[in-house]
């Protein structure tokens, strides 16, 4: 449970092993983590805590609002009416721009173990 919970319920999934962010996570830890997150979600719904939705939220880097450097995801209820937000301009991006953005993240997962032989099915 998260001593600074945004709401009653909120659970944070902590990895015994020890990794600061995504980047050094292994994938089968990681698949793990969000599998419990997952689980954890559908418990909360059950649970009888108020709970009209789930927030399931990794902070990954200082930009990120990371503030504990260990791993770890938080799965929370939420409610019309609760406190938590994260304001931001959600402005609608060019087509030309989302292509490019596409084709780094395409450069950048061609870098990961992934193999090129076995891409992702996503």
């Amino acid at each position: 449970m998260d001593l600074g919970a945004v709401t009653p319920g909120h659970v944070l999934i902590v990895p015994r092993l020890h990794a600061i962010g995504l980047e050094d996570l292994d994938e089968e830890t990681s698949t793990h983590v969000w599998r419990i997150g997952h689980r954890v979600g559908r418990a909360l719904r059950r649970s009888g805590l108020r709970c009209e939705g789930v927030n399931v939220f990794l902070a990954d880097g200082e930009a990120a609002f990371q503030e504990i450097f260990h791993f770890h995801l938080h799965v929370f209820p939420r409610f019309r009416g609760d406190s938590f937000r994260i304001d931001a301009d959600w402005a609608t991006r060019a087509r030309h721009l989302l292509d490019e953005e596409a084709s780094a993240v395409r450069q950048g997962l061609s870098l990961t173990s992934v193999s090129p032989s076995h891409p992702p099915t996503w």
